[in-house]
């Protein structure tokens, strides 16, 4: 059973993405990933958005097998390492590996990018192409080159159907046949994925992490089944970054409104190093009181200084922030203090807490009777007044 894993501030306290909460809707290594942010300072919200079932008993992943042995493919295109490696052994599971391994010997074997080529090699086959690259893309485009017309293709798939592969074949006049591999279907335990959404929501999440298509798409449909799939999208579209590992990943967001972000290689570290740009670079920075202040997800650097702070002087700081140096009645703060009700007092219980957290009191002014202000230096307002609220 999956659960919500939460990093806190304790864990780790240096890094790009310290301070920055970060959603991880992988099911397939996600452990790495999530060592990856880790490592990085972030704290990690896991919520599986997709379980993965192999098709060992499925009929039409026998089929298709069956079909390919009796009727020769022109080409066979490997997608994936540990895809190649389940339809191998669950051939041998029906007494039919053999044959498939001698059939796939007559064909031309293309096996997208170095680990595919590696599990097409440990089943003692030799691959006739692989790009360095691991793009589906650059696969495409060397079967269209050569010509696909009148030729049978066959398209090992991992769980996602590729959208826009399959369709680019047929429309060059290939015959295709997918083979599928594994399925994807929605998790046992749904309570983290909805954990996850409500974090969307309330923006407690800076960014959302996305390694299929299937589990954006799965993210999205348990958001509607919920009833909050247009708050979900309207977070996604505004404050909470949605990074993807590749474009076909990203395509389930995109057809929604929702701006993506991509690594140029299509790799889980590269997508993490994307994440330590853009997260800080979103930050908001003011010169306040003589100090720097960089206002992150869940904390705020003080002179470069980690120092967490509870939600409800989030709230606070960002309200203050949002008009540097101007006075915010309390009135106001009190409408953006989570659950607080009606009693001002609370705003002042709130800001005396955020003061400590701060560790520089002297950061916030109290304007007797009729609010607080954020300290800020001379020329900091024009300084940074062009930058976005966070």
């Amino acid at each position: 059973m999956h659960v919500t894993r939460q990093v806190t501030m304790d864990d780790t306290k240096t890094g790009p993405l310290a301070g920055f909460t970060v959603g991880v809707t992988a099911a397939r290594r996600a452990d790495e990933l999530i060592a990856l942010l880790r490592r990085r300072g972030a704290s990690v919200l896991h919520a599986p958005a997709l379980r993965i079932v192999p098709l060992a008993d499925d009929s039409e992943l026998l089929a298709a097998t069956k079909e390919l042995i009796d009727c020769a493919p022109d080409a066979v295109v490997a997608t994936t390492a540990i895809g190649f490696r389940g339809w191998i052994e669950a051939a041998d599971g029906w007494g039919v590996g053999e044959e498939l391994l001698a059939r796939l010997r007559t064909t031309e074997l293309l096996a997208r990018g170095p680990k595919v080529k590696g599990a097409v090699r440990a089943a003692g086959l030799v691959e006739a192409w692989s790009p360095e690259s691991e793009s589906l893309a650059e696969v495409l485009e060397r079967l269209l080159a050569g010509g696909v017309a009148g030729r049978r293709i066959a398209l090992q798939l991992h769980g996602e159907p590729l959208p826009g592969f399959v369709e680019a074949l047929r429309a060059g006049g290939a015959e295709v046949v997918v083979v599928p591999v594994y399925r994807w279907m929605a998790p046992e335990d749904l309570a983290p994925l909805d954990r996850l959404l409500d974090a969307v929501v309330g923006g407690a999440v800076d960014a959302v992490s996305f390694t299929s298509a299937p589990a954006a798409a799965s993210l999205l449909s348990r958001a509607e089944e919920r009833g909050v799939r247009e708050p979900v999208l309207a977070a996604l579209r505004g404050g909470v970054l949605a990074a993807c590992v590749g474009p076909v990943t990203a395509l389930p967001l995109q057809a929604h409104g929702v701006d993506t972000v991509q690594p140029e290689r299509f790799r889980l570290g590269p997508l993490v190093q994307l994440l330590c740009q853009e997260l800080p670079g979103r930050a908001r920075v003011l010169p306040v009181a003589g100090h720097r202040l960089e206002i992150r997800g869940h904390a705020v650097l003080v002179d470069e200084e980690l120092r967490p702070v509870p939600p409800a002087g989030m709230a606070l700081l960002r309200a203050l922030a949002r008009r540097p140096g101007w006075v915010v009645a309390r009135a106001e703060l009190l409408r953006v203090l989570p659950g607080a009700g009606r009693d001002e007092h609370a705003v002042e219980t709130a800001m005396a807490r955020l003061r400590v957290a701060l560790g520089a009191p002297k950061m916030i002014q109290t304007v007797v009777k009729r609010g607080y202000r954020l300290s800020l230096d001379a020329g900091g307002e024009a300084k940074y007044g062009e930058r976005s609220a966070p």
